[in-house]
């Protein structure tokens, strides 16, 4: 199992920069080269998400995005440090309705980008775990 770990400040700037290591490490893993930009967008709208958790609630702390390849699957795990709220509809994220809005809106994009997601969020933070399938090699026909 291999394994890339990403930290980064909380600045809108840096996302660009993990949706593309994320979509090279995905394509070297043998994530099927057709969504591909499926986990481009997905990982863009979870790491834009972290990034206004952390700034809206005056968090300095990085985003933690980890790349986890294993024999069968690869997983992308966004983490964030903002304390997350139990809100009607799902977890929220720290502020007014209008973030548990946005925060909602975000998760409802990824959910419709990615087959298997999974959403954890509590007081000491949040993680979106995003997996798709590997590809086996074609193997040529002898």
């Amino acid at each position: 199992m291999a394994t890339v770990e990403l930290r980064f400040s909380a600045l809108p700037e840096h996302v660009r920069t993990a949706r593309l290591v994320a979509a090279a490490v995905a394509r070297r893993a043998g994530v099927d080269e057709a969504v591909l930009d499926e986990v481009r967008l997905a990982v863009g709208e979870a790491c834009t998400r972290a990034v206004g958790l952390h700034q809206n609630g005056g968090i300095t702390a990085p985003v933690q995005v980890s790349l986890i390849e294993e024999e069968k699957q690869f997983s992308i795990e966004v983490g964030d440090e903002a304390p997350h709220t139990s809100a009607p509809g799902g977890p929220g994220g720290v502020g007014d309705d209008t973030d548990a809005e946005e925060d909602e809106m975000g998760l409802a994009v990824i959910s419709g980008l990615v087959d298997d997601v999974e959403v954890k969020a509590g007081p000491d933070g949040g993680l979106i775990r995003m997996t798709w399938p590997i590809m086996p090699p074609i193997l040529p026909l002898t």
